[in-house]
């Protein structure tokens, strides 16, 4: 009696386990929520850049939503078109063609940047085609030409699904999911063995920039 009682205890906390592990590394989907839910105002930009009826807030958000669709598999590669056109890409290109389809042409603009201001970017050769996929170029160019906000997650309304968040080495795009808490899930592409790119992981990547088009 006593040992199926141990055996059974046994099985008990293996099964607790297992289920703590799968719902940590995001293969159990976690519980989301939205602004409503959370009484917070949905954020929407005046800009329209590239006129499509849809105010950029939202076009960034549905159209990092829509490349991810794709199921981008994560691989470095160059690409003399700059932007990746097969199967692959790298959390950067998650960004770039979320913008890309929202109106702003983020590899022809970063590089103009550059030509302009040389000395505020650490390249020693520019080159077009993959400067604009590297996170800390990206993060240079942001910092000069879009609206920085607090990377601080407590105060939950100050991060909109859209934003733009920039981690160490890593890069992403917040989503209009939360999670219990109110924090944002992150849309992003960071490694081969990702599961989900919509993910409740922003609390778990030290937070370096956080941005918005307009």
């Amino acid at each position: 009696m006593k040992r199926g009682w141990i055996i059974g205890v046994g099985v008990l906390l293996g099964v607790i386990v297992l289920v703590f592990f799968l719902y940590e590394f995001q293969i159990i989907p976690h519980p989301s929520y939205n602004n409503e839910h959370f009484q917070i105002t949905t954020y929407k930009s005046l800009i329209d850049k590239d006129e499509d009826g849809v105010d950029d807030q939202t076009d960034i958000l549905q159209s990092a939503k829509e490349y991810l669709a794709t199921n981008p598999k994560y691989k470095s590669k160059y690409y003399g078109t700059g932007y990746p056109d097969d199967e692959y890409g790298v959390c950067t290109d998650v960004v770039a063609f979320a913008l890309l389809h929202s109106g702003y042409d983020i590899m022809t603009l970063l590089n103009e940047d550059v030509m302009e201001a040389r000395d505020a970017y650490d390249i020693d050769i520019v080159d077009k085609n993959i400067d604009f996929r590297r996170v800390n170029n990206l993060d240079t160019y942001f910092k000069r030409h879009m609206i920085s906000l607090s990377t601080d997650l407590s105060n939950i309304s100050d991060w909109q699904g859209g934003d733009i968040v920039v981690f160490d080495g890593h890069i992403g795009i917040v989503s209009d999911k939360r999670n219990f808490k109110g924090i944002p899930f992150l849309l992003h592409n960071a490694n081969p063995y990702q599961i989900r790119y919509e993910e409740d992981v922003l609390e778990k990547y030290t937070i370096i920039s956080h941005y918005r088009v307009g």
